[in-house]
């Protein structure tokens, strides 16, 4: 009888859990909601669009996420725009690829007061751009940008994302042990 070691249980499971989260936009939604690090920041995922290509976030200002100065912490303003880009490249390539966050920068322009927001958008073109970059196993670092705006409309800050994205080895069965 094959055994199934303990890291392809792992593996198997954070699939399953991946393809249930990034099947339903609403339970994407409620979940990004519910994350703790968002829940306290004050950070909600207002929008999904049913395709994962244009999710709208905004940030609360309240007292947990004020800086010195009575404006948003720059950490927060940071958090609501960290892990987009990546989690919608995941969800339209899908469980056969590796995506990660490579490298971010934010340039902070001016404080941030009151209800601030970000809108993410990708299209089936940077989708495609990633499958034909890594069609021969090839890395793809592809760069997005982000502004962070405040109730007039202002640009409170520029953030810059750069991923990385790969399609995952295929990796050959382990023989069973012999008993």
């Amino acid at each position: 009888m094959a055994t199934t070691p303990p890291g392809g249980l792992r593996a198997k499971a954070a699939d399953l859990l991946s393809s249930l989260l990034y099947r339903n936009a609403a339970v994407f939604r409620l979940r990004m909601n519910l994350y703790p690090p968002y829940l306290g920041a004050g950070i909600r995922v207002t929008r999904v669009s049913r395709d994962f290509r244009e999710i709208d976030v905004e940030l609360r200002r309240q007292p947990g996420n004020a800086n010195a100065f009575g404006t948003h912490f720059g950490g927060s303003l940071y958090a609501m725009v960290d892990p987009f880009y990546c989690l919608q490249f995941f969800a339209g390539l899908g469980p056969g690829y590796l995506v990660w966050d490579k490298a971010a920068k934010i340039e902070f322009l001016r404080p941030g007061k009151g209800t601030v927001r970000a809108k993410f958008r990708i299209s089936e073109a940077d989708i495609e751009a990633a499958r034909q970059a890594t069609a021969s196993g090839a890395k793809y670092l592809p760069v997005f940008h982000v502004e962070v705006l405040d109730s007039k409309g202002e640009v409170v800050a520029r953030v810059e994302k750069e991923l990385y994205v790969r399609r995952k080895p295929v990796r050959s069965p382990r023989p069973a042990a012999e008993a």
